[in-house]
């Protein structure tokens, strides 16, 4: 058994799209749309293989502040420490808020956290 993918609900499908393929090196597929449900997605692949399905209805609600129980993170390798503090320091100057580190971890992990425009949480690892 593999988990499959991820999805994300979202106000603005192609400003995330968008930030995915830019920073993150994710190749959307088609843009799918179901009128009928007024719902619209796309799948975002990353070379690893892994997938993001990022999807819009209408008539989202907003996200309460502050931790609750469901999604915590998604997690990005970039696969060295200097490859950390480069992500984070352009998603910085391009005015996205770093959250946290780029720092070592208490159980060893290097990495930092920044929001995505919609807010969620995306830890860059090495």
């Amino acid at each position: 058994m593999r988990i499959d993918h991820i999805a994300l609900w979202t106000h603005d499908l192609e400003r995330l799209r968008a930030f995915y393929e830019l920073y993150f090196g994710a190749v959307a597929g088609p843009r799918y749309q179901n009128p009928h449900k007024q719902f619209s997605s796309y799948f975002l692949r990353f070379d690893s293989g892994a997938r993001v399905e990022l999807m819009q209805r209408p008539a989202l609600g907003l996200a309460a502040n502050g931790p609750a129980a469901g999604y915590a993170h998604l997690a990005v390798a970039v696969g060295s420490e200097s490859g950390v503090d480069q992500l984070t320091a352009r998603l910085a100057r391009d005015g996205y808020a770093v959250l946290d580190g780029p720092r070592r971890t208490g159980d060893g992990y290097y990495e930092s956290v920044v929001a995505d425009p919609d807010g969620n949480h995306i830890e860059i690892t090495v």
